[in-house]
């Protein structure tokens, strides 16, 4: 059976009642989520409440998904993103961004670090990148989001949203290439 019609089932079973079916959702998702909310926040135990209280809005609001309008995983990861994005907001994250003018360089790493850079690593150094720029990348490159929709739902201008992404590449561009000495041997 394919994972829309499986997702299907369970969530028919869910709406019916079956305490059992939305147990089987969460352990189908919950990993991916948590991953998902990693790449927002960088404590494990705070993407772990994200995760729960995502449960919580899918399970509440699981009556408005309409599968003939998307797959489950689309509809569910966007709930995901924006319970991040909600518990970013309250921590006054965008309050304190840049709005300075388009930039238009693009984000380029070298091929040996590419090849070398495991998702471990560059996981970490997404993480490692300050909130504002790591959301804005991550709704950005990751999640897909344009400018005009992430500066809608951060409530920031275009203009911050694409000056956010261009810090948020320039440091990674950083992050890698220490990545990429350590792995030589040549930074401590």
């Amino acid at each position: 059976m394919e994972h829309k019609e499986q997702d299907i089932l369970i969530i028919n079973k869910i709406l019916q009642g079956d305490r059992l079916a939305f147990k089987e959702l969460y352990n189908k998702y919950s990993k991916f989520y948590l991953l998902t909310c990693l790449r927002y926040v960088k404590t494990k135990e705070d993407a772990e409440d994200l995760v729960q209280e995502s449960f919580v809005k899918i399970y509440k609001d699981l009556h408005q998904y309409d599968s003939s309008k998307s797959a489950f995983l689309s509809w569910s990861k966007r709930v995901v993103i924006n319970t991040c994005l909600m518990f970013l907001r309250k921590k006054s994250v965008f309050n304190f961004m840049d709005n300075i003018v388009e930039m238009t360089n693009r984000f380029q790493m070298p091929s040996q670090a590419v090849e070398n850079l495991n998702l471990q690593d560059l996981t970490k150094s997404i993480q490692a990148l300050p909130k504002g720029y790591r959301t804005v990348f991550n709704m950005h490159v990751i999640d897909g989001y344009t400018h005009a929709e992430i500066a809608d739902k951060l409530n920031i201008s275009e203009s911050t949203s694409k000056s956010q992404l261009f810090k948020a590449k320039k440091q990674l561009r950083i992050n890698i290439d220490e990545t990429e000495l350590k792995f030589v041997g040549l930074y401590a």
